[in-house]
């Protein structure tokens, strides 16, 4: 700045900056202690010294958004856990929950850290979050495949139209959702195998689905022990599990004659494969026989 006329001023800010106690979405309360340098020329510096001020966080924006579009508090947190969430869906699903810090979520949106500690205590918290958006979801699609299916039949159930309702509806959301439901997918595949990430968050969302398609298949088998009901259902849920988690491996294996993004042929065969299995499992049960 020049300060060659009358009244010119120059000055300079100098910023020490500590995060304090956050305010209502997207305000900080930033403690700050500033110094003005007012400069006159052939004077002395004088320091001038301020209190506080309130700091808003800048949310990031996605492309498209116009700078000036005016969105209320509520519109501009849930757009800014939405990022954060689905920053975390994919870093997760391709890392684990160990493999991944906070300050990694906020790099990949561009964000500070101290951002994503405003909306999620810590990684744990964020995890189970990632984890209850999307379950749900498929959990209340499939219950209402079910009872869609049930109610179509009259009741008359049978076990390749029962375990089509509870299959068929879930792969066909892998399917058609994208990046956000492949990753999703792949996280779901290691925390199944990994318990102690998210087993009772899981349970507690995903068992009311299990127990309608239990109540399913004892209507399609009712001759049918729970045991070896509830054994053919871990059989089920491993193999939709390693399919949704896409790991290629059947590419490989069959030289790419199968693909692991083949979701239509999957659900052309998967269905009936299992059926094939509870059936096996029965008669071998019925008939005492001994697996050779």
């Amino acid at each position: 700045m020049r300060a060659d006329g009358a009244g010119a001023v120059g000055a300079a800010i100098l910023f020490v900056l500590s995060v304090g106690d956050e305010r209502p979405p997207n305000w900080k309360t930033c403690r700050t202690r500033f110094i003005i340098l007012i400069l006159h020329p052939g004077s002395l510096c004088q320091p001038a010294f301020g209190r506080h001020l309130l700091v808003a966080p800048k949310s990031p924006r996605r492309a498209g958004t116009p700078k000036s579009s005016a969105r209320s508090k509520s519109e501009q947190r849930a757009e800014t856990m939405q990022q954060i969430l689905d920053a975390a869906e994919t870093l997760f699903s391709h890392h684990g929950l160990h493999g991944v810090s906070l300050g990694q979520v906020a790099k990949a949106i561009g964000v500070h850290t101290s951002l994503v500690h405003y909306y999620f205590n810590d990684k744990k918290a964020l995890f189970d979050a990632v984890i209850e958006r999307r379950a749900p979801v498929t959990a209340t699609r499939r219950i209402e495949a079910m009872n869609a299916y049930e109610a179509s039949v009259g009741g008359k159930v049978t076990l390749e139209g029962a375990l089509h309702a509870f299959l068929d509806t879930d792969l066909d959301s892998y399917r058609t959702g994208g990046e956000a439901w492949r990753n999703f997918g792949a996280l779901a595949a290691q925390v199944a195998n990994t318990p102690e990430w998210g087993s009772e968050i899981m349970n507690r969302l995903m068992d009311p689905v299990v127990i309608r398609l239990i109540a399913l298949l004892k209507k399609a088998m009712p001759e049918m022990s729970d045991e070896d009901i509830f054994w053919g259902y871990h059989f089920v849920s491993g193999s939709l599990i390693m399919t949704l988690a896409r790991t290629g491996r059947i590419d490989v294996l069959s030289g790419g004659l199968c693909h692991s993004e083949d979701f239509a042929s999957i659900k052309r065969r998967m269905a009936t494969f299992m059926a094939g299995g509870f059936r096996a499992i029965y008669e071998q049960e019925r008939n005492g026989t001994t697996p050779l």
